[in-house]
């Protein structure tokens, strides 16, 4: 397990290479969040905040949305795909908002989860960025990233959580997923631009691909004249 330190200097260098960091859902409440997150899955960013300003201009609140059937949501979600399930998910997490919660939505971790269609992640996206509360979202790109560079070592989003929690102090943790999801989006790739990471030097997976590369460029040129 790294140190708290070497955690530390990661998302330092990361930081100062996206220090525009933060989720880039739109939002206004922490319903409008909760709703977008939902929405967000298997989806881009960018195509949910397409569909939201009609979804929220119909539905402003948990209250207007639970009074709604899967019917009037589904043709203002569809962009974002799956929209039978993500209709079903929104008026669950309604539904059960202003049943349990009096139509706001609840801050708790555990309460979170209970709503329909949120698990960590989500409940951790709206913690983190509504309420200010200290929550670290485990999406595919933190995944990648931390794997890569050796932060961790798992693949279970759980896991993973909690070892970056257990290295980094709690204010960090929402600033934290941001920046890693930033670096997933935009350098660490499935494809990574290494060249362009503030970390490689740090990084097990480019220090591993260090002699792959080398290999590389002496097989492809070999057998040539030199000029």
């Amino acid at each position: 397990m790294p140190t708290r330190p070497f955690f530390k200097k990661i998302l330092d260098r990361l930081e100062a290479q996206h220090p525009d960091a933060w989720t880039e859902l739109r939002f206004s409440t922490p319903y409008e969040l909760l709703a977008a997150t939902i929405l967000s899955a298997q989806c881009t960013d960018a195509r949910v905040n397409q569909v939201t300003p009609s979804l929220f201009a119909r539905y402003p609140d948990a209250t207007a949305m639970a009074r709604a059937t899967t019917d009037d949501l589904e043709p203002l979600v569809q962009p974002t795909g799956f929209f039978r399930a993500k209709s079903r998910s929104l008026l669950g997490m309604a539904q059960a908002v202003v049943e349990h919660h009096g139509g706001e939505i609840p801050k708790d971790m555990a309460d979170l989860v209970e709503l329909k269609g949120v698990g960590r992640k989500t409940a951790n996206v709206v913690r983190g960025h509504a309420f200010g509360l200290p929550g670290l979202p485990v999406d595919r790109h933190v995944l990648r990233v931390t794997n890569r560079i050796g932060l961790v070592h798992s693949d279970d989003a759980e896991k993973v959580e909690a070892d970056l929690c257990a290295g980094l102090p709690p204010a960090r943790w929402t600033r934290a997923s941001d920046t890693l999801i930033l670096h997933g989006r935009r350098i660490c790739k499935p494809k990574p631009l290494c060249d362009r990471c503030n970390v490689r030097s740090d990084c097990a997976y480019f220090r591993n691909l260090g002699p792959v590369a080398t290999r590389k460029r002496t097989t492809k040129h070999a057998g040539k004249k030199p000029r």
